[in-house]
């Protein structure tokens, strides 16, 4: 199973592509879409369009994961997002992808166990579930990449998932992990 995670944006979009096979997450591919400030809003949706169209033919994902809109006291802000996501939306729909929304709280409880979590306790946790060493920024990115995580987690990739590397907690009891393991606590 192939998803697309995309953390949608007029200025930058991130993208992650994640692997579910035999229960283990792999990356596919990640990024982010940096559009040019100048633009008119509908030159810089065409663009994220039409990267966004083209990685999906290149990889073929089965699904696309996006962050579902948040309330943002700037209005003009609200309205570009608006728009990018509906973009993004209809380039699922026209390329037969079945989509899914999650809200940010929603994947963060997903991948750290707390719907507070901060970016790089996301970041982290994107980090640790692919198997990658060094950071990956912007957050864009890793955004991007959880919220194809949490869609994998979600809705299930068939059979149990295996985390790359995987540390858990004894018993599920996290706070005896943070004790046991400080130096993975941000």
């Amino acid at each position: 199973m192939i998803v697309i995670g995309v953390d949608p944006g007029s200025v930058k979009t991130g993208y992650g592509i994640v692997r579910c096979e035999g229960g283990l997450f792999s990356l596919v591919a990640c990024g982010v879409i940096r559009l040019n400030s100048r633009q008119s809003i509908p030159e810089r949706i065409k663009v994220i369009y039409d990267e966004l169209e083209e990685l999906i033919f290149e990889n073929r994902p089965a699904r696309l994961a996006l962050e579902t809109a948040y309330v943002n006291r700037n209005a003009q802000s609200a309205l570009k997002l608006g728009q990018v996501r509906g973009a993004v939306v209809a380039l699922a729909m026209n390329s037969g992808l079945a989509l899914r929304e999650y809200a940010p709280r929603e994947v963060k409880q997903m991948l750290t166990g707390r719907g507070g979590a901060s970016k790089e306790q996301v970041a982290y946790m994107a980090r640790h579930f692919l198997g990658i060493g060094e950071p990956v920024r912007p957050y864009d990115i890793t955004d991007a990449l959880g919220i194809a995580l949490c869609d994998l987690l979600r809705e299930g990739a068939g059979g149990s998932v295996r985390r790359k590397k995987a540390i858990s907690p004894p018993g599920d009891n996290w706070s005896e992990f943070v004790k046991a393991n400080p130096g993975l606590v941000l």
